[in-house]
């Protein structure tokens, strides 16, 4: 049987709640449409690259945001040393070059286990608490969220247009 890309998992909750539930709920629901403008598509159709010879396709942005979750919520704000699953120094695009229909399903599961651990990995620290970040200073976690919800919301844009030429499906 071909796998096919489910629904996003549940996510909302209040507009009117404290700034850390607004922050993390924004978030969440980036990460929600993210996956489903994938939804009803078969790994074949996720790895489909937009205009040839750009190789930007939605399992690639599926791929790309597992590693920028890692990236951010523990390599950056944690300062912890992360194998990532597709960038690699000789290969920064692998996570668009490199996709393999055969592998949607596992790659799928990767970037909602690394929302997960992105949570885990914040919880209980306050929004206040910053870390270095090589190129911008001093950065608060308040200052990921927001980074991480123009990134999907950026990547949103461009997951609309591939899924509307893949199978004409908007919205």
């Amino acid at each position: 049987m071909t796998w096919v890309a489910p629904q996003p998992p549940p996510f909302g909750g209040s507009l009117v709640a404290g700034e850390r539930t607004l922050l993390e709920g924004f978030l969440d629901w980036q990460r929600a449409v993210l996956v489903g403008k994938c939804t009803g598509l078969t790994g074949a159709e996720l790895a489909e690259a937009a205009v040839p010879p750009s190789t930007l396709s939605l399992l690639g942005l599926i791929r790309h945001l597992s590693d920028v979750e890692r990236e951010w919520f523990h390599a950056r704000f944690h300062g912890r040393t992360v194998q990532y699953h597709y960038r690699r120094p000789d290969a920064r695009d692998a996570a668009f070059e490199e996709v393999d229909p055969a592998h949607a399903e596992r790659d799928y599961q990767r970037l909602i286990d690394e929302w997960r651990s992105s949570r885990e990995s914040v919880a209980g620290v306050g929004l206040d608490d910053a870390f270095e970040d090589v190129l911008r200073g001093p950065m608060s976690l308040r200052a990921v969220y927001l980074h991480l919800i123009q990134e999907y919301a950026r990547h949103n844009g461009h997951a609309d247009l591939l899924r509307q030429r893949i199978d004409g499906e908007t919205g």
